[in-house]
């Protein structure tokens, strides 16, 4: 299958279904995988308990892992001609000026331009835009141990956060999902549309994907 689109990579807030959505491309594409390593960072239940006591080692643990796999992102990719990603490497900065405090954020603004400078874009960024109330659902249905204190107030922040960064978002071709109202895990018909439209070929750079028949946000 050849196709101009051979890196994708997934975002969206907390809870959007971004790992549910890149398995299944994975096992459609035989794609490479690259996912997130929040079981590995020993600070993050630390943070979700104590944000400003525990953000700056949160923060600079992600930085450093993101980069090192996105870095790693080329030499994987000879041996499989897809790759997808459940994060844009620029995630990370939406979070550290969330999270950091003043000086915090000084010294983190000299490490992360140096960082993202050697690393390759995707060809196409996902948005799953979900709702607040849908974002905490999921977060609480997954149960995960590190996730027990997030508040909704922290997650309604990342999801403005999230807009207002995406509505100016002009750095590669992307496509804005409403995942609120489409079950791409469940429904295979819903998977099947969004596929489509993943791999169209008269793309824009900018496109929203709203399933027929289903509530706008």
């Amino acid at each position: 299958m050849k196709s101009e689109i051979n890196y994708i990579a997934v975002e969206g807030v907390i809870g959007a279904g971004k790992t549910s959505l890149l398995r299944k491309l994975q096992v459609r594409l035989n794609a490479t995988m690259i996912l997130e390593n929040h079981d590995e960072n020993p600070f993050l239940a630390k943070f979700y308990k104590n944000r400003k006591r525990y953000a700056f080692q949160t923060q600079m643990f992600f930085l450093i892992s993101r980069y090192k796999q996105l870095e790693d992102l080329n030499q994987e990719s000879i041996f499989s001609e897809f790759s997808v990603a459940d994060y844009i490497f620029e995630k990370d900065l939406l979070f550290a000026y969330l999270n950091l405090d003043k000086e915090e954020l000084r010294l983190y603004n000299e490490i992360f331009p140096k960082l993202a400078q050697n690393l390759r874009k995707p060809d196409l960024v996902i948005y799953l835009r979900a709702d607040v109330e849908r974002l905490l659902a999921n977060i609480r249905k997954r149960h995960r141990s590190y996730e027990i204190d997030i508040d909704e107030q922290y997650i309604s922040d990342l999801y403005d956060m999230y807009n207002e960064y995406f509505l100016r978002y002009n750095q590669t071709p992307l496509l804005i999902v409403n995942s609120t109202e489409i079950d791409f895990v469940n429904n295979e018909d819903d998977f099947e549309e969004l596929y489509e439209q993943i791999f169209r070929q008269d793309r824009t750079r900018i496109e929203y994907f709203h399933p027929e028949g289903k509530a706008l946000l």
